[in-house]
C-alpha cells in the first residue's frame, strides 16, 4: 500500500481546528471526505500538527496511505476539485513506506501577523489588529532572548500529560512591511499557545508596557502568569514543515 506526503494550504476561519471533532467542521474531516471519493476506501490523514480553530496554514503537511494505482499528480488535481474554496492541496508526492507526517518533522515554522494602523476590513480574518502603535525594534531586540534550548512553560496554555515543555528555537524574527508587523519564528516543536502567546508578550513590549529585557525574566520565571495574553488564532500560519533529507 503505497505512502503519499501531501502540503495543503487553508483558510481557517469556519474551521473548528484541523483534527476531527463529532459535529464540527474540521480540515481533517473535509480532506478525508475528498481523498475517500477519489480512492474509493476511508483514508486517514495524519498532519504535522494540529492547528487550532482560527489558525490557518500555507504549508501543513500531511501523510496518508491507500490502495491506488494512482499517481500523485492525479490525486493532487482530483483531490483540489473535490476541496471547499477554503483548503487546497499545494503538493502531492509519492513518500516512503513508513512516512509519517508528524512523528519525522523536525522543525516547524510560525507566522504571526499584527496590523498596527488604521482598521482594514479585508485582513481582519487574517491578522490581528493592534489598537497602538507598535515599536517593532524594541519586539525584534526581545525576540532575540527566545532563540536556543529553554523551557518555554512561561508561553504555554496547560495542557495535561505534556512530558516536557523545553523547545529549541532556531530561528526568530520580527519585520515590519507598511502597518503590518511580522512575528517568524521556526523550532523543533511548540507547545500549546506557544506562539500566540510569544506574540502577546511581544505586542506588551512593543507598546512600552515591559522594556526588552522583561522577555529574558520571563522566560526564566518558567510561570505562565508572567507571560503576556495569548494573541488571537487570526494571526497565526503555519507556514513550512522541515523534514531530514530525502523525506
Amino acid at each position: 500500500m503505497p505512502t503519499f506526503k501531501m502540503t495543503v494550504s487553508y483558510d481557517g476561519t469556519a474551521f473548528h481546528g484541523w483534527q476531527v471533532q463529532p459535529g464540527r467542521r474540521t480540515v481533517q474531516e473535509v480532506l478525508e471526505t475528498a481523498l475517500g471519493s477519489i480512492v474509493g476506501t476511508p483514508t486517514t490523514c495524519i498532519a504535522s500538527g494540529r492547528t487550532d480553530a482560527g489558525v490557518h496554514a500555507r504549508g501543513q503537511v500531511v501523510s496518508f496511505r491507500c490502495d491506488t494505482l494512482l499517481t500523485p499528480q492525479t490525486i493532487h488535481r482530483a483531490t483540489n476539485a473535490r476541496l471547499p474554496f477554503d483548503v487546497a492541496v499545494v503538493s502531492c508526492e509519492s513518500a516512503a513506506d513508513d512516512f509519517h507526517a508528524n512523528r519525522d518533522a523536525i522543525r516547524k515554522m510560525y507566522r504571526y501577523i499584527i496590523l498596527d494602523g488604521v482598521r482594514c476590513p479585508f485582513s481582519r480574518l487574517y491578522a490581528l489588529r493592534s489598537a497602538y502603535k507598535l515599536d517593532e525594534k524594541a519586539m525584534a531586540e526581545a525576540a532575540t532572548s527566545l532563540l536556543g534550548t529553554h523551557d518555554f512553560h512561561s508561553f504555554e496554555t496547560n495542557w495535561p500529560n505534556r512530558a516536557t515543555s523545553v523547545r529549541t528555537i532556531t530561528d526568530v524574527a520580527v519585520s515590519r512591511e507598511g502597518d503590518y508587523i511580522r512575528i517568524d519564528i521556526e523550532a523543533d516543536g511548540f507547545l500549546y499557545n506557544m506562539v500566540r502567546t510569544i506574540a502577546g508578550t511581544l505586542m506588551n513590549i512593543g507598546r512600552g508596557f515591559w522594556e526588552t529585557d522583561r522577555m529574558r525574566t520571563i522566560i526564566e520565571a518558567e510561570d505562565r502568569t508572567q507571560a503576556g495574553p495569548t494573541a488571537g488564532a487570526e494571526g497565526l500560519y503555519l507556514m513550512r514543515v522541515t523534514y531530514p533529507d530525502g523525506m
